[in-house]
């Protein structure tokens, strides 16, 4: 007789595929933590800040410059509160809540930092679970049917970076997203405040304009007075009704530019302007004094050179992009499973299937596609570079033209107040000269007029002084609070003379 083998048991049959699927699980992580090690290589170029222009000095105002890193997330603080005006305090404040461009701008951000999550997401394995079912059958042959459990688990190695610069990409194009988040914040609060100090120079002027009136009235009823007891010709009425309706004309042109501005801040606060209405009110007229400013924090706190700064660099990650693909590509997958006849089947030994699977791709000729695309890549970096390099200038520039434009303004403050002083005077003087008989009713026009227009001018160029600090502030990223305000070397900022 021949000896009988000793059948194995369901339960050694079953320990059996267990301990082949647990070896088949620690092969396929073995296999990933060694494509983990390899993912550490990147062909992208180190990334630095392009160099820019460093003057000396801002040409208008001597400040020492500081070399500096873009810092848009510096703290600006309520710049807008310089002005000491509660009313433009609320409406500021309405501003960054109901404002839509910001609104935008913050779902733009929402959205880059999504992309980003989806390219972390390629860094890591992708795992997939199935589970089914089947039957069949037919005229001619009992039912059957199979059943299916499976783990499918796949990655593609990031062997020279390709992923992990997609990420750089994506992290760079997100902190840009923020950076124009604030860029369209300042925007959006620095067209507030020119609007808001437009429509407050209105009331004054408007005020002005209506004293003129009262004033003119009165001369127009002292001049007729005067023809009627036949003192005064009639060109002299003409002169004097001709003098109240251009000042007439010229208030109610006033008041439709009020409203234009009143319009204007009503969409900036997320309002219809049938919704809004903002009342005459004092104007206060305050001009912050602009401490010493360190021509570095240029570069730390405009959104706009962050930006542009961030744009470089995700553009240096799609070089990086491009020259992988020069090289091979490794993507691992691994499978396992257990398939019988129905459901209750599926825990059985005998149906335990695995399997662990590398493969390698190169690309071996695409008549110099790759090149041309790390040629796109590097010539895409070569404009960002430019375009960041231009924002800096553009920056400077700038600056440079408020400095000078505050300057000019300071300059012209006490000509206009000496000039509407001795407008006033000649105008007093003329109207009482006249109610004496002494001089004609031409001589009053033209001092009336001379005032009037003096007195426009002065109130224009206050209204001026506030938009060119307020444009100041802006030019500067947001205003002038920051930790080197402390340092001893910060130089007051005053008008060259």
């Amino acid at each position: 007789m021949k000896p009988q083998l000793e059948q194995p048991s369901p339960r050694a049959n079953a320990l059996g595929a267990n301990a082949l699927g647990a070896n088949a699980l620690r092969t396929l992580a073995l296999a990933l933590c060694c494509a983990g090690v390899l993912s550490a290589c990147s062909v992208a170029p180190v990334y630095e800040v392009p160099s820019t222009p460093a003057p000396a000095s801002f040409k208008e105002a001597g400040a020492l410059w500081q070399s500096a890193q873009p810092n848009d997330a510096m703290d600006r603080g309520e710049w807008w509160a310089l002005f000491g005006d509660a009313q433009l305090n609320q409406l500021a404040a309405q501003v960054q809540v109901n404002n839509q461009n910001i609104a935008a701008a913050a779902a733009a951000v929402a959205q880059a930092q999504a992309a980003v999550r989806v390219q972390q997401a390629g860094l890591l394995p992708t795992v997939s679970g199935s589970l089914g079912q089947t039957r069949q059958g037919g005229s001619q042959a009992s039912g059957s049917g199979s059943a299916s459990l499976g783990i499918n688990a796949a990655w593609d190695a990031d062997v020279w970076g390709r992923l992990k610069e997609s990420v750089s990409a994506a992290q760079s194009s997100a902190q840009a997203s923020e950076a124009d988040l604030a860029a369209a914040r300042l925007s959006a609060v620095g067209s507030l405040v020119q609007n808001y100090f437009r429509l407050r120079e209105a009331d004054a002027e408007l005020q002005i304009l209506q004293q003129s009136i009262e004033g003119y009235q009165r001369s127009l009823q002292i001049t007729q007075n005067r023809y009627d007891s036949g003192i005064e010709a009639r060109t002299a009425v003409l002169q004097a009704q001709t003098t109240l309706t251009n000042t007439q004309a010229s208030a109610e042109s006033l008041r439709q530019s009020r409203q234009t501005y009143e319009h204007a801040i009503a969409v900036l606060t997320g309002q219809a302007p049938a919704q809004f209405d903002l009342p005459v009110a004092p104007w206060r007229v305050t001009v912050p004094q602009v401490p010493g400013v360190v021509p570095s924090t240029l570069l730390e706190r405009r959104p706009d050179i962050a930006s542009a700064e961030r744009a470089v660099a995700a553009a240096n990650a799609q070089i990086g992009i491009a020259q992988s693909a020069y090289y091979p590509s490794l993507s691992l997958s691994g499978s396992l499973g257990r398939t019988g006849s129905n459901l209750g089947d599926l825990f059985s030994a005998s149906g335990l299937l695995w399997s662990l699977g590398a493969s390698i791709s190169q690309s071996i000729f695409n008549a110099g596609a790759t090149a041309a695309q790390v040629d796109s890549a590097r010539a895409g970096h070569a404009a960002k570079t430019a375009s960041y390099r231009q924002t800096v200038l553009g920056a400077f520039q700038a600056v440079e033209d408020v400095l000078s434009n505050i300057a000019a303004l300071n300059a012209q403050q006490p000509l206009l107040q000496q000039s509407l002083d001795s407008a006033e005077k000649v105008e007093q003087q003329m109207l009482n000269r006249y109610k004496e008989g002494q001089v004609q009713y031409t001589d009053v026009v033209t001092a009336q007029a001379t005032a009037l227009n003096a007195r426009r001018s002065l109130i224009q160029l206050q209204l001026n002084q506030q938009l060119a600090a307020a444009q100041l502030i802006q030019e500067l990223g947001g205003g002038w609070h920051a930790p080197w305000m402390q340092a001893p070397d910060a130089a007051a900022l005053q008008p060259k003379p």
